[in-house]
C-alpha cells in the first residue's frame, strides 16, 4: 500500500517538476531604479513584437531586428474582440465544449514562430471571453439589455469566472507541457471588449442582469441594495453628489480589478510562479467614462500576482504631441510593476483590415478611417517610431511593437528603429541619472470619473491637460492620488490635477511642501489654486485647463529645469534625451548642468562639457541623444 501511494504521489509530482524544469522563469525586479524584466536571471530587453495575423515573414523581420520576445494572441471564445464594431474572430476558439480544449491552433502558430526565430520567447495574450455555445447554454450569465435581449457575457457572472478560470489553468499547464513550453515566459490575461477589460455594451451601457445585481449586493453586503442608473439616459453636465451613483461606479471598477487579480493568481498557481502575468488596465488619463471599468488601478497595484500592466499610447496620433501612456506610470514604478506600452503605431506601410483580412472586417467603415490611416511619409513614420522608443528608454519601461494587421513595419527604415532599440539596450547600461530626474510631479485622481454624471466630459476637461504637459519642455512623472505620501521628495513643482475635496492630511502636505520651497498647483472640479512659498493661495476660478506656456511660466518661478521653451515634446531621463517637434526648425537645448552629448547611433560626440547644444529638426522630426555627466 505504501509503495502504491508513493508511486501515485510521484505520478502527480513529476509533471509539475517537469514543467518547472523546461519553462523559463520570468520575473520583474527593480534594476537601476526601475522595474525590469528578467528571464532565468538574465536582464532582458523589454521590447517585443506582436501581430494579430502573425506570419513567418514578419517574425523573421523582427528576429533580424534583434527582437526575440513575442506576444502571441489566443482566444477561448469564437467572437470578435470588439463588441462595438462587430469585428469577426481572428482565430478558432480553444474552448470547444465543457472541459474540452483544443490548443492545436496555438501550437501551429508557435511552430511558425519557432521556425522563423529559434530563439523566440513568448507571452501568450489569452482572451477569456466565452464562445457562443457557452453563452447559449447560460443565458442567465449574460448582460441584459433594456429591450430584454442579452448581449455577450456579463463580467459579473460567477459561473463564467469559475469556468473561464478553470480553462485558463488548463491552458497554462498544457502550454507548459507542450513542445514549445521552453519558449513560454508569460500570460497576458485579457477579457471584455477589445481585450482591455472594458465592459461589453452596444449603444450605451446597460446590464440589468440578475448576476450583476446579486454581485452588487454581495459587494455592498446588503440584500436590498439597488444600483444607480448609469445607462447615460439621464446624463447631466454636473458632478454627481449622489452616494448611490458613486457606490455603483466604484463597484463597477472594483469588479474589474478583482477579475484581473483572480486570473493572474491562476496563472501564478498553475505555473508554480514561473510565468509572467500582465493585463491591460488603468486607463484613467485617457478613458474618462467610468462605465468602462478602469477606475480602480490603486487596488490592482497591490496585487502580488501581477507583474506588468499595459495600454496603447494616447490616440491623439498627430505630429507634435506627446503620445503618453494612459496610466500613472510613476505609481507603477513605486509598486514594482513593469509598464509595457502597446506601440500600435501606424506607418506609411499600414494597410486597411479589408486589404489583409476581408473575412474578419465587419460591415461599414469602422476600420477604414480616422486612426486606422497611417501617415503617408516614410520620414514621419520613422519619426513616430523613434518617439515611441525614446519615451520607453527615457522613463525606464518597455513595450511591444504592435504590427496589428501585419507588414506595418516591413521597410528597412522602420525596422532600423526597432533594431536600434535592441542595440541601445545592449550597448548602454541601464542607469539612473540624478541630474535628469523629472522635477515636476503630476498627481491624478483616478476616482474622479466615478462622480462624473456627464460620463467623461467633465473628467476629460481635466485629464486633457496631458497635452499641455507634454509640450512644456520639461519631463514629468504621473502618480495616483493614493500614492501621494509615497512620492519621492525631489520635486520642485507638484500639480494635484483633478483632486476634489482635499483631505486634511493632503492640505497639510501642501503646507509642508511650501515650507520646503516646492510650488503647488491644485486643480479641483471648479478651478485651480496656485500655492507658492511665502504666499497665500492664488485662486483661478473655473480654470481647469492650462496651456503649455502658462505651465512653463509657473515652472520658471519654481526653478524647474526646462530643456527647451514650450512647444516641442521633450523626453529626458536615464541618460536619454529626445526632442520631437511638430514645427521643426533650430533647437537650442539647455542641460541641467555641464555634460557630454553623443549621437547614440554613431557614437559621435556632439558637445563635450557644455551646458547647451544646437541642432536642426525637420517638421515632425524626432532626434535621440545620449547624455552623460561627470560624477
Amino acid at each position: 500500500m505504501k509503495i502504491w501511494l508513493t508511486w501515485l504521489l510521484a505520478a502527480c509530482w513529476l509533471p509539475l517538476s517537469a514543467l518547472r524544469a523546461q519553462t523559463p522563469r520570468a520575473e520583474v525586479r527593480i534594476h537601476a531604479g526601475v522595474p525590469a524584466l528578467f528571464v532565468d536571471g538574465q536582464l532582458t530587453a523589454p521590447y517585443a513584437y506582436m501581430s494579430y495575423f502573425g506570419a513567418a515573414p514578419y517574425y523573421r523581420e523582427a528576429a533580424a531586428a534583434g527582437i526575440h520576445l513575442y506576444n502571441v494572441p489566443a482566444y477561448l471564445g469564437d467572437q470578435g474582440i470588439n463588441s462595438a464594431s462587430g469585428i469577426r474572430p481572428f482565430r478558432e476558439a480553444i474552448w470547444k465544449a465543457p472541459q474540452e480544449y483544443d490548443l492545436d491552433g496555438v501550437e501551429r502558430e508557435m511552430d511558425i514562430l519557432a521556425e522563423a526565430d529559434p530563439a523566440a520567447r513568448v507571452i501568450i495574450r489569452l482572451h477569456l471571453d466565452p464562445p457562443l455555445w457557452w453563452e447559449r447554454q447560460h443565458p442567465g450569465q449574460l448582460s441584459l439589455q433594456p429591450g430584454g435581449n442579452t448581449f455577450r457575457v456579463s463580467l459579473y457572472s460567477p459561473q463564467w469566472r469559475e469556468e473561464a478560470g478553470a480553462a485558463l489553468r488548463e491552458v497554462v499547464q498544457r502550454l507548459m507541457r507542450s513542445r514549445h513550453g521552453q519558449r513560454l515566459i508569460g500570460v497576458h490575461v485579457a477579457g471584455g471588449s477589445t481585450e482591455e477589460w472594458f465592459y461589453h455594451f452596444k449603444d450605451a451601457f446597460h446590464d440589468r442582469s440578475d448576476v450583476r445585481l446579486q454581485a452588487f449586493r454581495q459587494w455592498s453586503r446588503s440584500d436590498t441594495a439597488t444600483l444607480a442608473d448609469i445607462s447615460g439616459q439621464h446624463a447631466t453636465g454636473r458632478w454627481s453628489n449622489d452616494p448611490r451613483f458613486h457606490k455603483t461606479m466604484a463597484f463597477h471598477a472594483e469588479n474589474m480589478t478583482r477579475l484581473i487579480a483572480y486570473c493572474c493568481g491562476i496563472v501564478k498557481s498553475a505555473s508554480d510562479g514561473q510565468l509572467l502575468t500582465g493585463a491591460f488596465y488603468g486607463y484613467h488619463l485617457f478613458v474618462n467614462d467610468a462605465r468602462r471599468g478602469h477606475g480602480d488601478l490603486s487596488t490592482l497595484l497591490r496585487c502580488r500576482d501581477l507583474d506588468y500592466l499595459s495600454s496603447p499610447n494616447d490616440y491623439n496620433r498627430v505630429s507634435g504631441e506627446d503620445w503618453m501612456p494612459m496610466v500613472a506610470v510613476a505609481s507603477l514604478r513605486l509598486h514594482g510593476k513593469l509598464w509595457l506600452a502597446e506601440n500600435d503605431t501606424r506607418t506609411f506601410k499600414t494597410t486597411l483590415l479589408r486589404e489583409r483580412r476581408p473575412d474578419v472586417e465587419p460591415p461599414g467603415d469602422w476600420y477604414a478611417k480616422g486612426v486606422w490611416i497611417g501617415p503617408e511619409s516614410p520620414e514621419l513614420s520613422v519619426s513616430f517610431l523613434k518617439k515611441n522608443l525614446a519615451r520607453m528608454m527615457a522613463y525606464g519601461y518597455g513595450g511591444w511593437w504592435f504590427d496589428m494587421w501585419g507588414g506595418w513595419f516591413s521597410d528597412p527604415r522602420l525596422l532600423a528603429v526597432l533594431k536600434s532599440g535592441q542595440d541601445y539596450f545592449k550597448r548602454y547600461a541601464a542607469t539612473d541619472v540624478p541630474q535628469m530626474r523629472p522635477q515636476v510631479a503630476v498627481v491624478a485622481d483616478e476616482r474622479l470619473q466615478l462622480m462624473d454624471a456627464s460620463f467623461g466630459k467633465l473628467t476629460g476637461a481635466i485629464t486633457g491637460n496631458r497635452y499641455a504637459l507634454g509640450k512644456t519642455g520639461a519631463p514629468f512623472d504621473v502618480y495616483l492620488r493614493s500614492d501621494l505620501r509615497q512620492m519621492p521628495a525631489r520635486y520642485r513643482f507638484i500639480w494635484l490635477m483633478g483632486l476634489p475635496a482635499l483631505r486634511e492630511d493632503e492640505s497639510a502636505l501642501i503646507r509642508s511642501w511650501m515650507e520646503q520651497g516646492i510650488h503647488v498647483l491644485h486643480t479641483d472640479t471648479a478651478g485651480t489654486t496656485y500655492y507658492r512659498p511665502g504666499h497665500t493661495g492664488e485662486r483661478f476660478p473655473q480654470q481647469v485647463a492650462w496651456t503649455a506656456d502658462a505651465l512653463a511660466e509657473l515652472y520658471t518661478k519654481a526653478g524647474v529645469h526646462r530643456y527647451l521653451p514650450p512647444g516641442d515634446v521633450v523626453y529626458a531621463g536615464r541618460g536619454w534625451l529626445a526632442v520631437h517637434s511638430g514645427a521643426g526648425g533650430g533647437k537650442h537645448v539647455r542641460l541641467p548642468e555641464r555634460g557630454t552629448v553623443t549621437d547614440p547611433e554613431t557614437g559621435k560626440v556632439i558637445v563635450r562639457n557644455s551646458r547647451s547644444f544646437l541642432f536642426e529638426l525637420p517638421a515632425g522630426g524626432t532626434r535621440i541623444f545620449r547624455v552623460s555627466f561627470k560624477p
